[in-house]
């Protein structure tokens, strides 16, 4: 397989993935080895003003479970259940210090942790609907480091899968008959202009 087939590969198993086996525990190092990559990313003005919390502990991920919301377009799901939610979380920080936005530093590095973590055959959910302020307390995270995105992590349960948009362009994701999570994406045609 060539390096653009390899990439391919990994982008089309890298879903989002909301159900874990939360018996299956991700060593520290993996997480910080995950973390890594992000230091060869592109940066705007390389200015690298990204960090991270890496959250692991049984008492930390339990504490910071409440302040997420799971999966918009599962209006009757409230995340998942005890047993299958995610080993760990990479909370990514902006250091205000350095800069009041990161402008596109942010997608670059979780598309790079997590095609890291497909590699591995973990997988995660990139969340954006949290409590920043409930996390950032439970974490003790000093106010400077300003939350932007909470990545779970942790090896998946479920499968998930690209499918073609329908007719109607209904880019909502689901689940089959099968509890398969189906993303919807757009052809190559629809992409070109």
């Amino acid at each position: 397989m060539d390096k653009f087939d390899i990439i391919k590969s990994l982008l089309e198993e890298n879903r989002s993935i909301r159900r874990f086996d939360f018996s299956k525990k991700i060593e520290y190092s993996t997480l910080k080895d995950l973390v890594e990559l992000t230091r060869f990313c592109a940066s705007g003005r390389n200015l690298q003003p990204l960090r991270y919390r890496i959250v692991s502990s049984e008492k930390e991920c339990k504490a910071i479970f409440p302040y997420l919301a799971w999966a918009g377009y599962y209006k009757d799901w409230d995340g998942p259940e005890e047993k299958e939610r995610p080993a760990a979380y990479l909370i990514q920080c902006l250091d205000t210090d350095l800069i009041p936005d990161c402008l596109c530093d942010d997608g670059l590095q979780l598309e790079a942790i997590t095609l890291g973590a497909t590699a591995l055959g973990i997988r995660g959910c990139i969340i954006k609907s949290f409590n920043m302020q409930k996390i950032s307390e439970a974490l003790h995270i000093q106010q400077r480091f300003k939350p932007r995105y909470v990545l779970a992590l942790g090896y998946p349960v479920e499968k998930a899968t690209i499918v073609d948009l329908d007719s109607e362009g209904d880019i909502r994701y689901f689940r089959d008959s099968e509890q398969t999570q189906c993303v919807p994406k757009r052809s190559i045609d629809e992409l070109l202009i």
